[in-house]
C-alpha cells in the first residue's frame, strides 16, 4: 500500500517565551501568571490578529505562531516587544520581558499543529535570543530585508542545539533594544589620532544573492589588510567594523565612535557573468566625500577580481589622503602633533609637483629636522623634496644634492626601517638619480614588501627596470600602476615611464604616443618633453621633432643638451641614441 502523502507548507514561525520564568514564578506565582494573561489579552493576541498570524499552542511561558509572511512575523514581534518596553518604562509589575526567534522554512502539517526543521529552528534560535530582543535566521532575513523600516544586526553564524549546520542570526534594532544598550554600555568616544585614521565599513551586497555576501566580505576584509599595511595609516580593525554590517549608518556617527576622520564603504552587485563594485571615501567630521570610483569587471576569475579591486582601492585611498590630511594639517593649530602636522604639509607640498611646492616642502623638512632629529619622518621628506627638485631639474649640481638625499633617506631608514615611503624614495635616489639600478629595485622590493598595494612604488619600479635595459618588465609594472590608481597625480612619471622603457626596447611609435601623453598631463615635465622630440626625431619625423623642442623650450626655457638632468641608462648605447636623438631634433647644444 502506498505511503500516505506527508502535507508540507513554506510558512515563517514564531517561537516565544518568557526571560526568566521559573524566578518570576517563585517570586510571584499569582501575579505572574495574572501579568500574563493580561498581556495575551491586551498585546500579544491582538497583535497576532492584526498580522495574520495564527496560534498554533501554547505553553505556560510560551508560544508558537505560523505566519504566512516574515515581514507579518516581524512586524508582529517588534510591535509586542515596543509596547512590553512601554510597559516596563512605565514601572510595571512584575517586570516580563519576551525573547522572540523567527524563521522562515518548511513544516510538517499535523492536524492543527507544525513540526520539522522550520520549527525546530525557531525554537533555538528563540532560547538563544537575548530579553526584550527579537532575533531571526538568514533565512528570515532574506525575506525581509529592505521591505520594512528596521535595522539589522548581523550577529554571525552560530551552532544552535540539535542544528546539524550553523545558522547565521540577524537581530532586529528596535528603538528599545537601541536605548537599552545605549544605557547599559555607552559607547565609548575616542579621540582622532595623529595619524590618518580610516574604518572599512563592510561591504553592501545588493545582488539578492546571498552567494556573493562572500565575495563582499572577502572584499572587506582585503582593504582592511591592504590599508593596515600603511604606515602612516591608523585603520580600524576587522572586528570593530564588521558590527555595522546591515545597518543603516552615519558615517559622522561612525567617526565619532571608532575615533576615525574617513569612512570608506562600498557595495557590490552582481548581473549574470558581471560584477560592479562601487567604493567612496567619506570624511567623518563634515560628511564630504572625497573620492568615489566604480569598478565593472567579467567573473572570469573571482579572486584576481577581488585582488586587483583591492589594489586600486587601496592605492587610490592613500593618494586622496595625502592631500585630505595635508590640507587639515596646514590649518593645525596643535602643538602636540607639530611634528606630524608638518610632516602632513610637507608631502602634501610634494604631491602637488609644482618647484614652488617643492621648494616649500624642503623648507618643511628642514624645520622638522630641527624640532626633532629622531623623528624619521622628518628626514625622509627632507630626502623626498631634494631628490624631486633633482629630478625636475630644479637644482643646478645634482650629483652633490642626490648626495645629500641620500644620507637623509639613510638616516630615515635608520630610525624606522617599516616605512615603505623611506624605501621607495631609496629606491628612487639610487635608481633614477645616481644609477645604481640593483640597489633600486631591492629599495622597491623591500617597499613592496612592507606594502604590497603601494601603487606609486610598482610604477617607480618600472621605471628603474626600463633605465636597466629590461623594458618588458618595466612596462607590466608601470602599466600596472596606472591601472590600479589612475588619479595618482604623479602619473605623469609613469606615462614617461612606458616611453622610456619604449625607447629602450627601440619602439619608438610606442615611444612618442607615451610621451605625448605625459606632456598632456603635465606642460612642465622636462623629460616627457625629452623623449616626445627624441622619438619623433628617431622616426624621422623632423617637422614634429622640432615641434616638439620648441613646445619644450616654451615650457622650460633654456633648456640645452648639456644641462638636463641625468638620465642615467645602464646600456651606455642608450645614452648615446637618446643624446643623438635630442640633437636630431634641433636641442641646442
Amino acid at each position: 500500500m502506498a505511503e500516505a502523502r506527508v502535507a508540507r507548507r513554506l510558512a515563517a514561525i514564531l517561537a516565544a517565551d518568557v526571560a526568566g520564568y521559573s524566578r518570576l514564578m517563585g517570586t510571584d506565582e499569582v501575579g505572574t501568571l495574572a501579568a500574563l494573561k493580561a498581556l495575551r489579552r491586551e498585546v500579544v493576541d491582538p497583535s497576532i490578529a492584526a498580522h495574520n498570524g495564527r496560534i498554533v499552542k501554547t505553553t505556560g511561558d510560551g508560544m508558537l505562531v505560523e505566519f504566512a509572511s516574515a515581514v507579518d512575523a516581524v512586524t508582529c514581534a517588534v510591535d509586542v516587544q515596543e509596547k512590553m518596553a512601554e510597559r516596563a518604562a512605565r514601572g510595571a509589575e512584575p517586570r516580563i520581558q519576551f525573547r522572540v526567534g523567527i524563521n522562515v522554512g518548511d513544516i510538517i502539517i499535523d492536524s492543527e499543529d507544525i513540526f520539522g526543521d522550520g520549527v525546530n529552528i525557531a525554537a533555538r534560535i528563540e532560547n538563544e535570543c537575548e530579553p526584550g530582543r527579537v532575533w531571526l535566521s538568514g533565512s528570515a532575513f532574506e525575506q525581509v530585508r529592505g521591505k520594512t523600516s528596521f535595522a539589522f544586526d548581523d550577529l554571525g553564524e552560530r551552532w544552535l542545539k540539535n542544528i546539524e549546520r550553523p545558522v547565521r542570526l540577524h537581530a532586529v534594532r528596535t528603538s528599545s533594544a537601541v536605548a537599552k544598550s545605549s544605557a547599559e554600555a555607552p559607547a565609548k568616544k575616542f579621540a582622532l589620532p595623529d595619524k590618518p585614521s580610516i574604518a572599512v565599513l563592510p561591504f553592501q551586497n545588493m545582488s539578492g544573492d546571498p552567494e556573493q555576501e562572500y565575495f563582499a566580505d572577502g572584499l572587506t576584509e582585503d582593504i582592511i589588510t591592504g590599508l593596515a599595511n600603511i604606515s602612516s595609516m591608523s585603520v580600524v580593525a576587522r572586528n570593530s567594523t564588521f558590527v555595522y554590517k546591515g545597518k543603516a549608518v552615519d558615517v559622522k556617527q561612525v567617526g565619532r565612535d571608532l575615533g576615525t576622520r574617513y569612512v570608506l564603504e562600498g557595495s557590490v552587485r552582481r548581473t549574470n557573468q558581471r560584477v560592479r563594485v562601487t567604493v567612496q571615501l567619506v570624511e567623518t567630521v563634515t560628511g564630504r566625500h572625497l573620492w568615489a570610483e566604480k569598478y565593472d569587471r567579467d567573473l572570469a576569475d573571482i579572486f584576481e577580481i577581488q585582488d586587483e579591486i583591492t589594489r586600486s582601492v587601496v592605492g587610490s585611498t592613500q593618494s586622496q589622503l595625502v592631500f585630505s590630511e595635508g590640507a587639515l594639517a596646514e590649518q593645525s593649530q596643535r602643538p602636540d602633533f607639530r611634528t606630524w602636522d608638518l610632516a602632513k604639509r610637507g608631502w602634501k607640498k610634494i604631491y602637488e609637483l609644482t618647484p614652488e611646492s617643492i621648494a616649500a616642502a624642503r623648507e618643511i623638512a628642514g624645520e622638522l629636522t630641527r624640532i626633532d632629529p629622531s623623528f624619521a619622518k622628518g628626514h625622509q621628506l627632507l630626502a623626498a623634496a631634494t631628490y624631486h627638485l633633482v629630478l625636475m631639474g630644479l637644482l643646478g649640481n645634482p650629483r652633490e644634492m642626490l648626495e645629500v638625499a641620500l644620507q637623509s633617506v639613510q638616516k630615515a631608514i635608520r630610525l624606522d626601517d617599516a616605512d615603505e615611503y623611506s624605501h621607495w624614495m631609496l629606491g628612487g635616489i639610487l635608481g633614477q638619480g645616481l644609477g645604481y639600478h640593483d640597489k633600486a629595485i631591492a629599495a622597491y622590493r623591500r617597499a613592496l614588501e612592507l606594502n604590497p598595494n603601494f601603487t606609486t612604488a610598482y610604477g617607480s619600479l618600472g621605471t628603474v627596470l626600463a633605465l636597466a635595459g629590461r623594458p618588458e618588465e618595466s612596462i607590466r609594472n608601470s602599466e600596472t600602476c596606472l591601472r590600479l590608481n589612475p588619479r595618482e597625480p604623479g602619473n605623469f612619471f609613469r606615462l614617461s615611464g612606458l616611453a622610456l622603457a619604449y625607447f629602450v626596447a627601440q619602439d619608438y611609435a610606442k615611444a612618442r604616443e607615451w610621451s605625448e601623453k605625459a606632456v598632456e598631463r603635465k606642460r612642465d615635465w622636462w623629460q616627457g618633453h625629452a623623449l616626445l622630440a627624441v622619438s619623433c626625431a628617431l622616426l624621422g619625423e623632423q617637422d614634429e621633432a622640432r615641434a616638439a623642442v620648441h613646445d619644450w623650450l616654451l615650457a622650460i626655457p633654456g633648456a640645452t643638451v648639456r644641462n638636463l638632468p641625468p638620465i642615467p641608462f645602464r646600456n651606455p648605447a642608450d645614452t648615446e641614441r637618446f643624446r643623438d636623438g635630442l640633437r636630431k631634433a634641433g636641442l641646442p647644444e
